[in-house]
């Protein structure tokens, strides 16, 4: 594995010069894929223990970036951060993970997928060589290479005292821009991002208002859109078992879809029935759900359509 792992130094071409304009940045990268394209960057970043609204606001963003040629930065972790770049991928786009552990690491491994993916169609990229293992200093380290790569963070769900409320104020520091998805007051998950939105981040009352940002104009979208669905469909055509709704579908989709019935059930309860961890099950209801085949009901549970 380890050999094709880049080892990018200060000074060597390949190295990011969007991290060349601000102090702190480490003097030597570790990667696996392709670093971003010459272009727009948006960082998405967002609560590991996200809702279902949050994950699929995440990752129709991530679609919606790529569409339209902006490359997604974000951290892989699980919640908002991988939905968005699984969104990107999807879409045929470019997503880059910053890791707080080596490149050779997958943390969580619950994203196992999402890592290959993003080795062979987009970027791995850390500060810590091959090997070294995720500990909790490292993430808010690895945050502000977020923010440094990208023109623009948007965060999507966040607590409080959140992460991604550290990337926002990593993105602030560096004069970029920061936005955020608004929520109910009453919700927890909601409180970081409004609380930004109340301190003067952008709100995000529409995907195009992060467009705006990066000043893309009606016509620049169309066409980099009908381009970006070229790709989608090749995207879509050279990745094994990543079905759309009416093709063959992967093993653990099917397993799903036979355990659901018209009777609400919880995430926990469809993973016991099929034999698949929560964190699969909770993927595989989202994906089912994009594709329009099952329908969620209530806080959490989910059914066929009718």
């Amino acid at each position: 594995m380890e050999e094709d792992i880049k080892t990018i130094r200060k000074g060597d071409p390949l190295f990011p010069v969007r991290l060349l304009h601000y102090p702190g940045m480490p003097e030597v990268l570790y990667l696996r894929g392709c670093l971003p394209p010459q272009g727009p960057a948006c960082a998405v970043v967002g609560a590991r223990a996200c809702t279902s609204y949050g994950r699929t606001q995440a990752y129709a963003l991530g679609r919606y970036l790529a569409r339209h040629g902006i490359a997604v930065v974000s951290g892989m972790a699980s919640g908002i951060d991988g939905c968005a770049q699984r969104g990107a991928l999807d879409a045929g786009g470019y997503s880059l993970a910053v890791l707080g552990c080596g490149v050779d690491v997958c943390y969580p491994r619950s994203n196992i997928e999402l890592y290959y993916d993003l080795a062979m169609q987009g970027g791995i990229l850390s500060e810590y060589p091959p090997g070294f293992r995720a500990a909790p200093y490292c993430f808010p380290a690895r945050n502000r290479i977020i923010s440094a790569l990208s023109d623009v963070t948007v965060v999507v769900e966040a607590r409080c005292r959140s992460g991604s409320l550290i990337t926002a104020d990593f993105s602030l520091e560096m004069g970029k821009t920061v936005m955020a998805l608004p929520g109910r007051i009453d919700d927890d998950l909601s409180a970081g991002c409004n609380h930004l939105i109340a301190q003067g981040a952008g709100i995000v009352d529409s995907f195009a208002a992060i467009l705006d940002e990066f000043g893309i104009s009606e016509e620049k979208q169309d066409a980099v859109e009908h381009q970006s669905g070229r790709k989608e469909e090749a995207a879509g055509a050279g990745r094994k078992d990543r079905p759309t709704s009416g093709t063959l579908r992967r093993p653990e989709e099917r397993k799903v879809l036979r355990a659901l019935s018209k009777e609400p059930a919880s995430a926990g309860e469809i993973a016991g029935a099929c034999g698949l961890s929560l964190a699969e099950t909770r993927s595989v209801l989202l994906a089912l759900m994009l594709d329009g085949d099952t329908l969620e009901v209530g806080a959490g549970l989910f059914r066929v359509k009718n």
